[in-house]
């Protein structure tokens, strides 16, 4: 593959991830929620729709899709989809340094085995 359609295949990944991110960033204000369930819907969506984070999440997953249709017409899809999980990799790496989030030595054993697979993924395409 072309370094242009790694290009395109890590901003997908990287724009899904900041899309990922800027929605937890976004729902953080909604675990207070508390009532009936459409009554909670109703407030949950009032309050996205004033939400910056939310926003720059969805423009960011809109962005993703644009570019994710480019690397798909330049790269084979069983080499370029399984590139998505790095989406976790980064997502974990974010989550702890940005918000704070935890990781166990179960999740690294996992987010490790996902590098190796993507490794072998990668360097078995033609």
């Amino acid at each position: 593959m072309s370094a242009l359609t790694w290009v395109l295949i890590v901003s997908g990944v990287l724009l899904n991830a900041c899309a990922q991110l800027l929605l937890k960033v976004a729902t953080r204000s909604l675990a207070q929620l508390a009532g009936n369930l459409p009554r909670m819907v109703w407030d949950a969506a009032w309050a996205l729709a004033g939400s910056v984070p939310f926003w720059l999440g969805m423009g960011c997953y809109a962005a993703s899709v644009c570019v994710w249709i480019a690397a798909l017409a330049k790269a084979p899809v069983s080499t370029a989809y399984p590139m998505l999980s790095l989406g976790y990799v980064v997502v974990a790496a974010a989550g702890t340094l940005w918000l704070g989030e935890t990781l166990s030595p179960a999740k690294m054993a996992g987010i490790a085995l996902i590098c190796v697979g993507v490794v072998l993924v990668s360097r078995s395409s033609s």
